[in-house]
């Protein structure tokens, strides 16, 4: 296997780990927020996020950047809130650009939340370009499974038990927020 494989399924077994499952939540949530229809949009979403991640690896792997872990674990799930707040809300942004470059900056967040662990992996390599390439598609990869998930059973329980997709929306944006309540509760601590 070479160095690129390695590191390609290290990514894509990081993401869909569900020890980190708060990147999954903030996945879905996002997903939460579009129908069927709107899968196109929600991948380039997901790929700005991507982006957003991939930009804080490489920043924080070449020790450019460094923000409090502590921080980063407080606003990991404030992301999350804010996003599915942004699902229930009666008016969704007109403006896709202004989404996109949000997503692009809780990318970012999100990003330095997966740089200790990177760290300490290309810690012993002498070149960690191809690794960190490597790294960040697994995690796209990754993502792009927990979306085909997501619509998979979106489409299911629209379509065969004839749930609506507003109550769907609803109930995972309603699960993400709880769930990072409870990681805000958790985190707030080690702030102060």
């Amino acid at each position: 296997m070479s160095l690129f494989e390695l590191y390609l399924k290290l990514g894509f077994k990081h993401i869909i780990d569900i020890n980190g499952y708060d990147h999954i939540v903030f996945v879905l949530v996002l997903c939460a927020g579009y129908s069927i229809i709107q899968f196109k949009k929600v991948l380039i979403l997901i790929t700005a996020f991507t982006l957003g991640h991939s930009v804080t690896l490489a920043l924080s792997t070449l020790n450019i950047l460094t923000i409090s872990p502590a921080l980063i674990e407080f606003l990991i799930p404030a992301t999350i809130g804010a996003t599915a707040i942004a699902n229930v809300l009666p008016v969704k942004a007109k403006n896709n650009r202004f989404v996109y470059i949000l997503t692009l900056f809780f990318g970012l967040i999100h990003g330095m939340g997966f740089s200790n662990y990177l760290k300490e992996l290309l810690g012993r390599e002498s070149n960690i370009l191809s690794p960190l390439l490597a790294f960040n598609i697994g995690l796209e990869l990754g993502q792009i499974v927990i979306l085909l998930v997501y619509f998979a059973l979106l489409f299911l329980s629209v379509n065969l038990f004839r749930v609506k997709a507003d109550f769907w929306r609803i109930f995972v944006s309603g699960m993400a927020f709880g769930i990072a309540v409870v990681l805000l509760i958790k985190t707030a601590p080690t702030l102060f």
